[in-house]
């Protein structure tokens, strides 16, 4: 009965690490943002999808606060992958490698197929540089995110 009781607040307590960590990589993304080209153009571009405005005329608040809700909500969707994974290949860090490789493309895909089609007015030479910010970026985060949760995980 007690270890039924721990296994039922572990997970709670793995999402809630999840969110916070999410909250930590959106800012260790936010110092690699302000050192790429295009670096703030992907939360501009989902601010403008939003609002249907050009990115460079989207609203800095709605960009800032969509950056910081997806930021947190990712790593939510993190500890999800990371509990199927673990359900896959047993917890532990290949649990935690395997769901960061499925997210990556996961937030990759999503920004690249479906939020920055819907954005209007930006040039075709820009959209290449845009991608590659959000690349770096992604990958940033998942460098962050991965081993606060999956250490998490370990001791949870």
């Amino acid at each position: 009965m007690l270890a039924q009781a721990a296994a039922s607040i572990s997970v709670p307590l793995l999402f809630l690490v999840g969110i916070v960590a999410g909250v930590v990589a959106t800012l260790a993304m936010d110092r690699v943002m302000d050192r790429v080209d295009e670096g703030w153009t992907p939360p501009h571009v989902a601010s403008g999808v939003l609002t249907d405005t050009h990115p460079d005329q989207s609203p800095e608040r709605l960009a800032s606060v969509v950056h910081y809700v997806a930021g947190t909500l990712s790593g939510a969707l993190f500890v999800w992958l990371l509990l199927a994974a673990g359900s896959v290949v047993g917890p532990g860090a290949l649990a935690a490698v395997l769901a960061g490789v499925v997210m990556y493309p996961l937030m990759i895909g999503f920004f690249a197929l479906v939020v920055l089609p819907r954005s209007t007015g930006l040039p075709r030479q820009r959209l290449g540089r845009i991608r590659r910010a959000w690349a770096i970026e992604a990958a940033v985060y998942l460098l962050v995110l991965v081993p606060l949760v999956g250490i998490a995980a370990v001791v949870l």
